[in-house]
C-alpha cells in the first residue's frame, strides 16, 4: 500500500498534476515520462487526488481508436468477460474497468488477456494507493457497444440482468457462471460442510443466477440476503471441475479445504 502523503506532499503532488495533464493538456503518458513515472502510477495519483481523466480534453485525442475491434459474434469468452464485468466490473461514457483485490495480480493479468482477445487494444493494469487492482481499457467504441448489449454505469441503481443470449447454451452459461464467481464469488467452510456463494446488490442478476444454475442441474439456494448459494458436496465438486474457476485464490480456497475436510478423493482437483 503507497505511504500516506502528508498535506504538503499532497498539495504539491495536486499542482503538479493539474499543470501538466490539466492546463498544459499533455496526455498520461506524456505526463509519466516527465515525472519518470510509470502510466499507471499517474493514473493512481490522478484518481487518488480526485483529478477527472477526460480523454476528449486531450490533444491528439481520436474518438474512434482504430486498434479496438467489436465482436462480431457470441462465444465462450464474451459470455464470461460479461459474467466479470457484472460482477466486479466497471463502466463509463470512455473507460471499461474491472476492480480487483490486492492479491489478485495473477488473476488481473488473465482479465487483461480475456479483455484484450475481446476488443483488441492494449488493456493496461494498475495498483491503486489502497492495495485493489484496476484492469481498464479506454474506448468509448468499446463502451458504446456494452451499454448497447444491455451493461449500464450503475448495476444496482438500474437493477441491471443479464443478456438472454447467455442462455443459448450451456457453455455460454457456464463461462458466465465463471467470470461472475471469479469476481463476485467465494469458497468456505462450514461447520459440518463447505459452500459456494454469489452475491450481488441487483436482484435480477441473483435470480438469473439460480435459474443458470437449475438449468445446469445444480440444487440452488433461493435467492437470500442478496446471494445464492451451492450447499452440497457434489455441487461443489462439480462446479470446480466443469465451471472452472479462473481465479487463482478460489483455487486455492478450493483445495485446501477439501485436502483439510474431507478424504484423498478429492486432493487432486
Amino acid at each position: 500500500m503507497a505511504r500516506k502523503w502528508s498535506k504538503r506532499e499532497e498539495r504539491t503532488h495536486r499542482e503538479q498534476l493539474k499543470r501538466l495533464y490539466v492546463r498544459e493538456n499533455k496526455t498520461i503518458t506524456e505526463v509519466g515520462k516527465i515525472l519518470n513515472l510509470a502510466d499507471s502510477s499517474i493514473f493512481d495519483r490522478l484518481r487518488r487526488l480526485g483529478i477527472p481523466t477526460v480523454r476528449t480534453r486531450k490533444i491528439r485525442f481520436n474518438n474512434r481508436r482504430n486498434d479496438i475491434v467489436i465482436p462480431s459474434n457470441r462465444s465462450d469468452e464474451l459470455a464470461e468477460f460479461f459474467g466479470i464485468m457484472l460482477g466486479d466490473g466497471c463502466l463509463t461514457h470512455y473507460q471499461v474497468s474491472v476492480t480487483l483485490g490486492s492479491k489478485e495480480i495473477a488473476y488481473a493479468k488473465y482479465v487483461q488477456g480475456l479483455l484484450q482477445r475481446i476488443f483488441g487494444g492494449q488493456p493496461r493494469i494498475a495498483v491503486l494507493s489502497r492495495g485493489h487492482t484496476v484492469v481498464y481499457l479506454g474506448s468509448t467504441l468499446a463502451t458504446g457497444w456494452l451499454m448497447r448489449e444491455g451493461l449500464v454505469r450503475n448495476k444496482v441503481k438500474s437493477q441491471v440482468d443479464v443478456p438472454q443470449w447467455i442462455y443459448k447454451s450451456e457453455s455460454y452459461m457456464e463461462s458466465f457462471l465463471r467470470g461472475f464467481f471469479d469476481t463476485d464469488g467465494s469458497i468456505y467452510k462450514l461447520r459440518f460442510g463447505v459452500q459456494i456463494s454469489f452475491t450481488n446488490h441487483s436482484l435480477p442478476i441473483l435470480h438469473s443466477l439460480h435459474r443458470m444454475l437449475k438449468a445446469l442441474g445444480y440444487k440452488a439456494s433461493t435467492v437470500s440476503a442478496y446471494r445464492v448459494y451451492l450447499t452440497r458436496i457434489p455441487d461443489v465438486k462439480r462446479f470446480f471441475t466443469s465451471v472452472k474457476p479462473g481465479n487463482p485464490k478460489h483455487q486455492r480456497r478450493f483445495r485446501d479445504i477439501m485436502r483439510r475436510s474431507y478424504s484423498g478423493n478429492y486432493t487432486r482437483l
